[in-house]
């Protein structure tokens, strides 16, 4: 048993940041601390590592939601169908990743323990402020990476739980942060996905049709975008889709998604139009 001094000690010498901690202890465990080597003008290692590409998310009344397509790609080659661009970050915000892949991966596993870290040290939980502010400096960490190709521009979502309603922020590679209004999105696919949510949205979604209008402006991105993926039904692959409302974070189920994409494909196709 530690004595009462050593004991007060301790809570003092914690960092809030799970991330400052690591940096201090073991900087090379960070994923910004990687490194190609010196950066030249020439110096692209983009083609070498696979790319998630789209991601939207969209508010509703009483929350937000966000979605990601299952493609990844590695130059003209398709480097996966079954990766998962979405995650919860907590019990009341999601994140989604475009960019590089591996390195997307590393800052949400990094970003989701930094949260954890927080709430056990300071016995609560961060605001939705906090979380996009302590986000945004994980992304201007990667800086030197995203200078030599390999950039992650992540999508954040949570609900507030001091204002009462779903809030979503973009990103830069150099950190800068963005707060959002209706909906948004990233990725290779972002400009055919956000065109076909300006014409899909409207303030009075229900969860389910904000549902349907994030599966379709999927859709529309794949349809255009050759690093997007749309709804596979062959091999029974849907996009991966997080709402987050007062009651926290839940994926919807596969089979919502499903009959969400073959009422999309059957009405598309009793149109009978090419676009």
């Amino acid at each position: 048993m530690l004595p009462d001094d050593a004991a007060a000690a301790v809570p003092r010498a914690a960092s809030t940041s799970f991330a400052d901690f690591l940096g201090a202890h073991h900087p090379g465990l960070l994923p910004s601390n990687r490194t190609l080597g010196p950066v030249t003008a020439s110096t692209d290692a983009s083609h070498l590592a696979p790319h998630a590409t789209t991601i939207v998310s969209l508010t509703f009344p009483g929350g937000v939601l966000m979605a990601g397509d299952r493609r990844a790609t590695m130059g003209n080659v398709i480097a996966s169908r079954h990766i998962e661009k979405v995650f919860p970050a907590d019990r009341y915000s999601v994140l989604g990743i475009a960019g590089s892949a591996g390195i997307g991966l590393d800052l949400t596993r990094l970003f989701q323990v930094e949260l954890e870290h927080y709430e056990k040290i300071e016995a609560t939980m961060m605001s939705l402020d906090g979380k996009a502010n302590r986000l945004a400096a994980m992304v201007r960490q990667n800086l030197p990476m995203a200078m030599q190709g390999l950039a992650v521009v992540p999508l954040f979502a949570g609900f507030d739980t001091d204002r009462h309603l779903g809030r979503l922020f973009s990103f830069d590679v150099t950190g800068g942060r963005y707060e959002e209004h209706e909906h948004h999105s990233v990725g290779s696919g972002s400009v055919f996905a956000r065109g076909a949510l300006k014409k899909l949205w409207n303030p009075r979604l229900t969860e389910a049709s904000a549902v349907r209008v994030a599966v379709e402006s999927l859709y529309d991105a794949a349809d255009d975008d050759s690093a997007t993926g749309g709804p596979d039904t062959v091999r029974a692959l849907w996009p991966v889709v997080y709402v987050v409302d007062g009651a926290g974070a839940r994926r919807i189920p596969e089979r919502d998604l499903e009959s969400a994409a073959h009422t999309i494909i059957e009405a598309r196709s009793a149109a009978g139009r090419e676009a």
